[in-house]
């Protein structure tokens, strides 16, 4: 599970404003848990309500599309301009490093420039008319459909991810450019960035006349909360824990008005290595699993943390390799020192179970760090409920499981007990993936386990491509749609057909004479 909010200030810091009691909220250096700076102060109902209200006012203001497409550009081309005090701010707050935020910060303005494309492009409108026919049976009146934006969308930003899952990040960019102002609910790890991301993104929106309330940012977990009960919000996104992630989509659900929420929570990402595959290339696919699993002190929603490996030599083989590359593996810092906490709890509870063994044991790594380690266990255990049931539930950081099996049919029934994931990943042979055995079964058999099905490689890395799908069967997700690539922005949108409406009367997208140039289907014919 991934943690989303580190425990509140102390409560003696706490100040009166009016009648609302607001707490301070602090910058922390997670390589030793002190606080750095007072960045904030967490936010009142008064003034969620404040914040979701300017930004409902300013929503006629993304209406344009040439306006947005270059309002997201500009947005891209600042954050690139305060890059290094970005990466500063973050490291200070994440101890990620300046390596991986730099690269994280690309992500972030490659896919702000991607929805900008999106948006010139018009696809995404999916526009469709009908002109009347009265042949059909029964008869077909003048219908127009297009799609239109929700309203306000509260973001909740990730932990792991401080720039591609946060203020600017996927869930905001896909919002911007289907028109929805943003409403973004801070994550305590990186409050201080959150706030200096948000000045960016504001300072373009104002470069093009656009409001900067179209981009709100509040603090505190009860800001969180009233956020997605907020009558003008329209929609919620989502990266966190199971248990947190539930209790909102609970809420969003339970509103006198219902609103979507697309929640990403929790997933293992089973990996299932064939006796072939493992015969073929151990050395490889133990390398390999050892650099997924640590990469990013294991703080990655795709983890691999279950691998199905073959019992006997070939298994053996692997091990040995996935043993030798963890092993020369640094301690890394971990976001917080509550998400340390539960790693070591959640390894030690793992690891006292009867039949699992620790070949290189995770744990600390110093008063501040973790070292990296996995488990085995025989597959056997997993494949009735019981006590090893913890094994099949995701342990955020640098932590795999490798279950050992003894035949198809055991294997079979462990993927079978499985939740759905963000991912799934098979390791085939070189004759297996031709086309020769039971490569072809075996990922029909992962598909219904998650959105992202992986042949010989690892899920780690989510490339931002317009065909990606970063998402899956609950509780990986709590919904069918994708927080990664072009589609992402059908989250935001509903779509509206006018019936028999007069030409004067419709808005431009819609009308014969295509004056805005988009792609549509007209009369049954797609025009491009």
């Amino acid at each position: 599970m991934r943690p989303t909010r580190r425990d509140r200030p102390d409560t003696a810091a706490r100040h009166v404003e009016g009648s609302a009691v607001a707490a301070p909220v602090w910058s922390v250096d997670p390589r030793t848990g002190k606080q750095r700076e007072q960045v904030a102060v967490e936010a009142t109902a008064q003034e969620v309500d404040a914040v979701v209200r300017a930004a409902h006012e300013a929503r006629g203001a993304l209406a344009d599309r040439a306006v947005r497409a270059a309002f997201l550009r500009s947005a891209a081309d600042r954050l690139e301009g305060a890059r290094d005090r970005l990466v500063e701010a973050a490291d200070a707050e994440t101890a990620l490093g300046p390596v991986r935020l730099t690269g994280e910060l690309a992500r972030t303005c490659y896919q702000l420039r991607a929805f900008a494309d999106i948006v010139d492009e018009g696809a995404f409108l999916d526009v469709i008319i009908n002109h009347p026919d009265a042949t059909a049976a029964p008869p077909i009146p003048d219908l127009r459909r297009y799609k239109v934006p929700l309203g306000v969308v509260a973001v909740y930003s990730a932990s792991n991810f401080p720039f591609a899952f946060s203020v600017a990040g996927g869930d905001t960019a896909s919002a911007l450019a289907a028109g929805c102002p943003v409403v973004v609910k801070a994550h305590p790890d990186h409050p201080a960035l959150s706030e200096l991301v948000a000045r960016v993104v504001r300072g373009a929106a104002a470069h093009h006349g656009v409001p900067e309330a179209v981009i709100g940012l509040v603090h505190g977990f009860e800001a969180g909360v009233g956020l997605v009960g907020h009558p003008l919000v329209a929609a919620a996104g989502f990266t966190g824990s199971v248990r947190g992630g539930r209790a909102l989509f609970d809420a969003a659900a339970a509103r006198p008005a219902p609103i979507p929420f697309h929640g990403e929570l929790g997933s293992l990402n089973p990996v299932l290595v064939t006796e072939a595959a493992a015969a073929e290339r151990a050395e490889d696919i133990g390398t390999g699993l050892a650099g997924s699993m640590t990469m990013g002190v294991g703080q990655f929603c795709v983890k691999p943390g279950l691998v199905l490996v073959p019992s006997g030599a070939a298994g053996d083989g692997l091990v040995k390799s996935l043993t030798d590359a963890v092993s020369d593996t640094d301690p890394g810092v971990l976001l917080d020192h509550r998400m340390r906490d539960n790693f070591l709890t959640g390894v030690a509870e793992r690891s006292a179970l009867p039949g699992v063994e620790s070949p290189v044991t995770p744990g600390a790594g110093g008063d501040h760090s973790v070292s990296a380690g996995f488990l085995t266990v025989p597959a056997g255990k997993l494949t009735e409920d019981g006590e090893h049931d913890l094994l099949l539930e995701e342990c955020f950081g640098p932590v795999t499981v490798v279950a050992r099996y003894e035949d198809e049919g055991e294997a079979e029934a462990v993927l079978s007990r499985l939740p759905g994931n963000l991912s799934a990943t098979v390791h085939l042979s070189t004759e297996e993936a031709a086309g020769q055995g039971h490569g072809a079964e075996l990922l029909a058999r992962l598909t219904p386990l998650a959105g992202r099905v992986l042949v010989n490689g690892w899920p780690t890395g989510v490339a931002v491509a317009p065909a990606q799908h970063h998402g899956g069967p609950y509780p990986a997700t709590t919904s069918t749609s994708t927080s990664v690539g072009g589609t992402a922005i059908e989250r935001w949108m509903r779509p509206v057909a006018y019936q028999n409406a007069p030409e004067a009367l419709l808005p431009p997208e819609l009308r014969d004479d295509n004056p805005l140039g988009l792609p549509r289907r007209f009369n049954g014919q797609l025009e491009r």
